[in-house]
């Protein structure tokens, strides 16, 4: 089977052509690009593989192509990289790997295309395609990665124990390809990666939570998560997520699971927005349920101040992960401390007061933050779902019109700190911070407008509550 016709639209294949005919080295795109370009997916990262030397192959390209760009070599690898046209080519040796039980690093040596196509991680990307000639175009498919992708199966070229026992990441990888493309594990490969579970606690948290992201970002993350879940790999990289699995019960009431809730939750978010701290802020915002429960005999079950617990547990969560330390952080903290309060909203009646003093805790935040919201609205009953979309669609129309009117989205109280010390001759103290803060819960609830003579005069008025001379 030839596919010398998809090649053609991208000019890189043809200067690749013209280096396989000067150096003679037998060449081929191999992996991802041959994967996703069967399968009409946009891919940005090509890898050329060549049965000889990578980083010769990558020097005589940008002779031959002219192109102002430097190689960047990795000797101890044996790769050298490019980037051109916003395109990322990674030239590399054909090699063949063998593992120690301790390390997925690879023992590299050189070998023969076949030898490199049986190191690869699963069928669908061992595919390659000739750039030499006369196959220049030819599909290369020793283990019917081509039939695997017509089926949407994921499976392993090799025997699948000894794929997963080698580079534990692959088990994450199926889960991350399944998840991205849509695509089931072939039930062997599956099993081979329960049975070898326990290797994935070698992976550096880096290669982990790289996959992990990969898979919140996938159109429906929650298969990707279900797939490690199910796997009993979840329970090994995130025990704090596997403990919102399950409903108790008692004296017949129960509670929903909150581990399918919160992959829910996710997918919803994940049909409205490609923002993965948001996701982030989706998988987070019920984690400290399992440690707030509490069984009440008139109310039932509740999880009172989960919200505040998870916020305070989102750095540790961050840190374990190495994920970000800064704003991002922040954001997905702020919105875990703030998703029960557009909710409580909606079975109260709406004062402009309230959302005044949401708005200024969410800050920019706000509209994610309802967004979030909305999207935690789940129940299997239809009426009750339909009932609380629109008393919160009743909330945000009013967070609209007090908006229009206060512009309270980036709130900064005029009246500051060093405002109060400098008016009032007072030094850095507790009462400082207490006239600051009543000051600024009366321009919340639009007692004061937030205009500084307004304020200053309401600041000397308080100030004579304080006993100050």
């Amino acid at each position: 089977m030839n596919y010398a016709d998809k090649l053609v639209p991208n000019h890189i294949f043809d200067i690749l052509r013209k280096c396989t005919v000067q150096s003679g080295v037998p060449t081929y795109v191999i992996g991802g690009y041959v994967r996703d370009l069967l399968l009409q997916r946009h891919n940005k990262d090509i890898d050329i593989v060549c049965v000889g030397s990578g980083i010769e192959m990558a020097e005589l390209f940008v002779t031959l192509s002219g192109a102002d760009t430097k190689v960047a070599v990795y000797k101890n690898f044996g790769t050298a990289m490019i980037n051109i046209d916003d395109v990322q080519i990674e030239f590399v040796g054909a090699r063949t790997e063998s593992y120690r039980a301790e390390s997925r690093k690879p023992i590299v040596e050189s070998g023969t295309l076949q030898d490199d196509q049986n190191r690869r991680d699963f069928t669908i990307n061992a595919l390659a395609i000739s750039l030499n000639e006369p196959d220049y175009g030819s599909l290369i498919d020793p283990f019917g990665g081509l039939e695997d992708m017509r089926n949407y199966i994921i499976k392993t070229p090799l025997e699948p124990d000894i794929t997963f026992r080698d580079d534990p990441l692959r088990i994450l990888r199926a889960c991350r390809f399944a998840s991205q493309l849509t695509f089931d594990i072939d039930p062997d490969t599956f099993e081979a990666m329960k049975r070898n579970k326990h290797r994935v606690e070698i992976l550096s948290q880096e290669r982990i939570t790289e996959e992990l992201n990969k898979i919140i970002l996938s159109p429906v993350p929650s298969y990707g998560l279900k797939l490690l879940y199910y796997a009993e790999v979840l329970e090994i990289i995130f025990p704090r997520l596997v403990a919102l699995k399950g409903a108790e019960y008692v004296d017949g009431k129960g509670h929903k699971d909150n581990f399918f809730h919160t992959l829910q939750v996710l997918d919803n978010v994940a049909k409205l927005s490609p923002n993965l701290w948001l996701r982030w802020a989706a998988i987070l915002h019920d984690i400290a349920k399992p440690a707030t429960k509490r069984y009440d005999p008139t109310h039932g079950w509740t999880f009172h101040g989960h919200e505040d617990l998870g916020a305070k547990w989102v750095p540790e969560i961050f840190k374990n992960f190495k994920l970000p330390l800064n704003e991002h952080m922040k954001y997905v903290q702020k919105l875990v401390q703030l998703h029960l309060r557009p909710i409580a909203l909606t079975k109260e009646h709406v004062t402009d007061s309230a959302i005044r003093r949401l708005m200024v805790d969410a800050g920019p935040e706000i509209d994610d933050l309802l967004l979030l919201c909305k999207c935690d609205i789940t129940s299997k009953n239809i009426d009750k779902v339909s009932r609380y979309l629109q008393n919160f669609e009743k909330v945000s129309q009013k967070i609209k019109e007090v908006e229009a009117i206060d512009t309270l989205r980036n709130f900064q109280p005029v009246i500051t700190g060093e405002i109060i010390m400098e008016k009032l001759q007072l030094p850095p103290g507790k009462i400082v911070g207490e006239i600051k803060n009543i000051v600024r819960e009366a321009i919340v609830d639009g007692i004061v407008p937030n205009e500084y003579e307004a304020a200053l005069q309401y600041m000397y008025e308080v100030a004579k509550t304080k006993v100050i001379p």
